[in-house]
């Protein structure tokens, strides 16, 4: 039996949600260039995908440690002192995911209690808004992890020629 891990489904619903967002493009265009008819609830269906997107796709660049680092003083520092500021870092990262996903549960709470629906197709926000709340938890949580695991440094000069 193939199982799944968490993070090849995180994957494919990246994937998935890409690949809806490219098909509701590309219909929206040729609908309103070609015929002048757009996509009825276009931008709403675009903007929920991009917030699915983006939220499912945050604990996979977590994950990975691909969020942008600048480095420029590190060659000045000691490995005990570069240590150190990313045991911080990712410290620090973890309780501001925690925070953010806390009040956007709270929104999605909100949200859910008014009823809240998108103005052209009258489709629910509060399920997006939870998933959304869920996905940045989790990079909360993967965060947390990864204070206690090594980070390797790499060090990239850019492209060599032979």
């Amino acid at each position: 039996m193939n199982r799944k891990t968490p993070i090849q489904i995180l994957e494919f619903i990246s994937a998935f949600v890409l690949f809806a967002l490219m098909g509701i493009t590309t219909v929206d265009v040729i609908g309103r260039y070609f015929f002048n008819i757009p996509l009825l609830g276009g931008l709403e269906m675009t903007e929920m995908a991009l917030a699915l997107l983006i939220y499912s796709a945050l604990p996979l660049v977590t994950a990975r440690r691909e969020h942008i680092v600048i480095d420029t003083l590190d060659s000045f520092m000691s490995p005990a002192v570069k240590q150190f500021l990313n045991k911080l870092s990712d410290t620090v990262c973890a309780f501001v995911f925690l925070g953010i996903g806390y009040l956007i549960f709270n929104r999605a709470t909100r949200i859910a209690n008014y009823g809240d629906t998108t103005h052209v197709l009258h489709i629910p926000l509060a399920p997006v808004a939870y998933v959304m709340a869920f996905m940045i938890v989790s990079t909360a949580l993967i965060q947390f992890v990864l204070i206690f695991m090594p980070r390797a440094e790499t060090f990239d000069i850019g492209p060599t020629t032979t």
